[in-house]
């Protein structure tokens, strides 16, 4: 590289890029501490249909980025699929706006415009999360790539200073409660339109600033049209693309389609289209894709015959962590359904003199990410001086078993609330820090181990599977998120009814045709959830679910760790 171009500290363009993903940030979680409070209150959706909506939604978002990406590689490049993507999440932020601003004179057209809303959220996550991240990476050339674990480390913080602002501000103008404790179900849409200004911002950033500053040393643009790439676009001798035979593409079809299906009966055993329910539509359509198209993609690269012993044992490693991760992924994001509930529903949220709303109480997790992600950077460091750096996998098998922990702390502090008892703000604040030092174990190891390990004529596609396994990992947050039991302010609704919803739920007395209409009309629970044949009576037994999960997990994936070393091959 000539020392003329050479770069002292960071490019700017790498702030312009920060600020870009803050703003989307502020946008995404901004609205997603609202969503499940807006589906229950405001649009009058049961609490376990609000949980399969959010887990699917969010599963989508994790799945459209294959597309987005594929576009960007092939036709529009990293800047145009940004700027659709932020453009198309700022309308769909709007929409919503607008859904909740009409839900008391028209609910059903408010529900179809959150329908088309996250629909047009999913699809700019698509365009907007693949690209923003490949051109950080683009800004360093190859004689820099040295810069790149701080540069992603300055990336993050900047991804979970947006997630802090957006579930500070939002839950601020949209949770709001009147002097006498009654949420006002019109206030979620300032929270709506904050996100969607925001998007707005960032996409304003990024549009003004890209020309000047997103470039190489030398002066080049960086993520424009593919068809202006060159060869300094691309490692030496480095295939551009991926190239699968007819017989390996038609296989891979017809496994997505099988599996498809296969999944679809397990996840709801009823003839096709039987109910229009929502939770239901959702399992036997968007959850099946998911798990079939991680499982069709990962089949279909391992089949390519031109990968050695070496790539192909690398794979496997990705594909073996990749699967570990999704029961982290399904008990950390409870953050947005389940835990929100509780939040509302069953704890005491004076923090400090102060009743925090409750879908304020997630922010938390991006404080203590900005907090901790230096220090843990360091840790590593540290260790990695010493030559007792943890492999990956084991640093992930550490996530898992943390998680697991915040859970069981949990579990133990609300075994003897009953049906009136208040949880304690300070233990959902502590389930939040312990996830978060599991959160910093686990998910940008787990990005920079698929950077590693991946063949580069195979990388992007790898990357999509990490993040289908992401996906998955949502998707099953949503199923488990619905299996949440009855909490106090459901014991307390039946009662004001007239009816002891404890008796009606351990079968010692049986309600009228009048209770059960009044106790269905106000989304109160008539049975206990149950998971894997097990019933669900409380919320001890729930979050137990989430323990035995992740701690089962933790365990095996820490004993597959001299294993997963060797298939490594020297790679750390």
């Amino acid at each position: 590289m000539n020392e003329a171009v050479a770069q002292k500290g960071h490019p700017k363009g790498l702030w312009v890029l920060f600020g870009t993903e803050m703003w989307e940030r502020f946008n995404f979680y901004g609205m997603r501490a609202l969503l499940t409070l807006f589906l229950v209150h405001s649009l009058m959706m049961k609490e376990a249909d609000a949980s399969i909506i959010y887990g699917g939604f969010l599963a989508l978002c994790y799945l459209t980025p294959l597309l987005g990406g594929f576009i960007s590689d092939r036709f529009l490049g990293n800047r145009n699929c940004i700027l659709i993507g932020g453009s198309l999440m700022a309308t769909g932020q709007l929409l919503l706006f607008f859904s909740a601003s009409i839900f008391s004179s028209n609910l059903d057209l408010a529900k179809s415009l959150m329908w088309l809303a996250l629909f047009i959220i999913i699809f700019g996550n698509g365009f907007f999360k693949p690209n923003i991240s490949s051109m950080v990476g683009s800004l360093y050339p190859k004689q820099e790539k040295s810069k790149l674990d701080s540069a992603f480390t300055i990336f993050y913080m900047g991804i979970n200073l947006g997630a802090f602002l957006g579930q500070l501000i939002c839950p601020l103008l949209g949770d709001v409660k009147t002097m006498e404790g009654i949420r006002d179900i019109h206030a979620f849409k300032w929270g709506f339109l904050a996100a969607s200004c925001a998007m707005v911002i960032g996409s304003l950033v990024f549009f003004f600033l890209k020309n000047k500053y997103v470039k190489t040393p030398e002066g080049r643009a960086i993520g424009g049209l593919p068809k202006h790439n060159t060869s300094e676009d691309f490692e030496e001798g480095e295939s551009q693309k991926a190239t699968f035979s007819t017989k390996s593409l038609i296989t891979a079809f017809v496994l997505f389609i099988s599996l498809f299906f296969i999944f679809r009966y397990l996840l709801v055993n009823e003839v096709w289209f039987s109910s229009l329910e929502v939770s239901k539509l959702i399992k036997g359509i968007i959850y099946p894709i998911i798990y079939a198209a991680g499982i069709s993609l990962a089949v279909l690269i391992v089949s390519d015959s031109s990968l050695n012993k070496v790539e192909r044992d690398r794979i496997f490693v990705i594909y073996i962590v990749s699967f570990f991760i999704i029961f982290f992924w399904a008990a950390f994001e409870q953050a947005g359904s389940s835990l929100t509930f509780i939040a509302d529903n069953q704890t005491d949220r004076n923090f400090l003199g102060w009743n925090m709303p409750p879908s304020m109480v997630q922010i938390f997790n991006g404080i203590f990410v900005v907090m901790l992600a230096v220090p843990f950077s360091i840790l590593w460091d540290k260790l990695r001086s010493k030559n007792r750096e943890p492999i990956s996998p084991m640093k992930q098998s550490f996530g898992l078993i943390l998680i697991a922990l915040s859970y069981f702390i949990i579990a133990y502090n609300v075994k003897d609330l009953g049906n009136n008892g208040l949880l304690a703000i300070k233990w959902l604040i502590l389930l939040y820090f312990i996830q978060t030092c599991g959160e910093l174990c686990l998910s940008p190891i787990g990005l920079s181990l698929v950077g590693k390990l991946s063949p580069k004529r195979f990388s992007s596609l790898l990357y999509g599977v990490f993040f289908i396994s992401n996906a998955a990992g949502y998707a099953l947050a949503g199923t488990l998120g619905s299996i949440l039991p009855a909490t106090g302010d459901k014991f307390k609704k039946a009662a004001e009814l007239g009816v002891d919803l404890q008796s009606l739920l351990d079968k010692k007395i049986a309600a009228s045709p009048e209770q059960l209409k009044l106790l269905t009309d106000n989304h109160v629970p008539l049975s206990y959830p149950s998971f894997a044949g097990v019933t669900i009576h409380n919320l001890f037994e729930f979050f137990m679910v989430f323990v035995v999960l992740c701690g089962i997990a933790a365990v095996i994936l820490f004993s597959l760790t001299p294993f997963l070393k060797k298939m490594m091959h020297g790679v750390r």
